[in-house]
C-alpha cells in the first residue's frame, strides 16, 4: 500500500517518490501542501503507483489517481484524513483527476490509459458516474474543468492527437466537440482565464469589461504548444496560436491566472528538460519566450502557477520541485528547491 506524504516538500514531489512522475498542474495541491506539518501523511491504501492527487476548491478533500485502476477520496481534516470511498470502473490506470467548481456540486473527472473519461458525482454521500466519455481511441493523459464563468465545461487531451470538451446542458444532456490537435498524441491541456486580460482595469464608457475569454492551450508530442479559441459565429474551436521552442515532447502546459493585469503568461515544459516561460502584452500581441535558468537535470513533468500567478512551481524526474518569481528586471530567479529526504 502506498502513503501519500503531506511532508514540507510539495504534494507533487511526495507523488514522484513513488511512481517517478508529478502531479497534474494543480496550484491548490501544490501550494497547499507545502504549508502542512512535517508528519502529515496519507496512507492511501492504493496497490499500485499513484499518478495523480488533487484537492478540492476548499482544501477538504483529496482525490488519488492511481495504476491500480482505481480513484481514493480523503476527507482531510487538519492532520487527519479518512477514506470516504474508493471508486472503479477505469480498466487500466488512472492517470489524472480534476474537481469541478464546487458551484456544480461535488464533481470529479477521471482519465486513464483505457481512453475513457468519467464524470463522478457525490450526492448524499454517495458517489455515482453520471457520465462515461468515450469518444477517444487511445489513452486519455489530461482533464481539466474549465473557468467556473464559462458554466460545466470539462477537456481531455488523449495520446489519439485529439482534443474532446464536453459541455453540460441545461436538459441534463452533455454535448461534445472534437478537436485535431496533435497528430501524434496530445500530453496535456488546460484553459485560459475567463477574464480577457485587463479587464479589470479596462472600461468601456466608465463600465468594467465584462467580456469573457473561452481559451484552451494544449500541449503535444509534435513538440509543439497549440492555443485554441471558441468562434461563436462557426460553433468551433480554431487554432489561434502554434508555439514552437522545445525539441521534444512537451509534457504539460500551465496558464497563469491574469488577476486583472494586461500581459498573458503561459509556462510549458518538456521531455527536452527545459521549461519556457511565454508572454503576451496584450490580446492582440504576438507571443514571446524566456527558458527558465538552464537545461534541468531530467525530464521535466509538470508546471504549476499559485492561485496569485506570481510564483511557478516546476516538478522535475529528479525529485525536486523548484519555486520561481520574476523580478523586477523580468528575469526569473529560483527561490525555493524542495527535495525529497532519503
Amino acid at each position: 500500500m502506498t502513503e501519500f506524504d503531506f511532508s514540507s516538500h510539495s504534494a507533487t514531489l511526495a507523488l514522484s517518490r513513488y511512481c517517478n512522475v508529478s502531479t497534474h498542474s494543480a496550484p491548490t495541491s501544490l501550494f497547499y501542501a507545502m504549508s502542512q506539518p512535517p508528519a502529515n501523511t496519507v496512507e492511501t491504501h492504493h496497490e499500485d503507483m499513484i499518478h495523480d492527487a488533487q484537492l478540492d476548491y476548499y482544501s477538504r478533500r483529496l482525490a488519488t489517481a492511481s495504476s491500480d485502476r482505481t480513484i481514493k477520496i480523503f476527507d482531510i481534516d487538519g492532520d487527519s484524513q479518512r477514506l470516504v470511498e474508493t471508486l472503479t470502473g477505469h480498466e487500466s490506470p488512472v492517470w489524472q483527476v480534476a474537481w469541478a467548481h464546487p458551484k456544480f456540486g461535488s464533481i470529479l473527472a477521471s482519465c486513464a490509459y483505457d481512453g475513457r473519461v468519467f464524470i463522478w458525482k457525490e450526492q448524499n454521500g454517495v458517489w455515482t458516474k453520471i457520465k462515461e466519455h468515450n469518444v477517444h481511441t487511445a489513452s486519455v493523459n489530461s482533464v481539466s474543468w474549465a473557468p467556473h464563468e464559462l458554466g460545466a465545461m470539462l477537456a481531455c487531451a488523449s495520446s489519439d492527437g485529439k482534443i474532446s470538451v464536453l459541455e453540460y446542458r441545461d436538459d441534463g444532456s452533455w454535448e461534445t466537440f472534437v478537436i485535431d490537435a496533435h497528430a501524434i498524441g496530445c500530453n496535456a491541456v488546460t484553459w485560459a482565464p475567463a477574464a480577457i486580460p485587463g479587464s479589470l482595469i479596462q472600461t468601456n464608457g466608465g463600465a468594467p469589461n465584462v467580456n469573457i475569454v473561452k481559451k484552451l492551450v494544449s500541449a503535444g508530442c509534435d513538440n509543439l504548444i497549440k492555443i485554441w479559441g471558441w468562434r461563436e459565429d462557426t460553433k468551433k474551436w480554431q487554432e489561434e496560436e502554434t508555439l514552437e521552442g522545445h525539441s521534444d515532447w512537451v509534457r504539460d502546459v500551465a496558464w497563469a491566472p491574469n488577476v486583472g493585469l494586461p500581459r498573458s503568461y503561459l509556462a510549458s515544459c518538456s521531455q527536452d528538460k527545459t521549461v519556457l516561460i511565454w508572454t503576451q502584452d496584450s490580446p492582440s500581441s504576438k507571443w514571446s519566450k524566456k527558458s527558465l535558468g538552464e537545461k534541468f537535470p531530467d525530464v521535466v513533468w509538470r508546471v504549476s502557477w499559485s492561485l496569485s500567478g506570481n510564483v511557478l512551481a516546476v516538478s522535475c524526474g529528479d525529485n525536486k520541485v523548484t519555486l520561481w518569481k520574476e523580478d523586477s528586471k523580468g528575469n526569473w530567479q529560483c527561490i525555493q528547491q524542495l527535495e525529497e529526504n532519503a
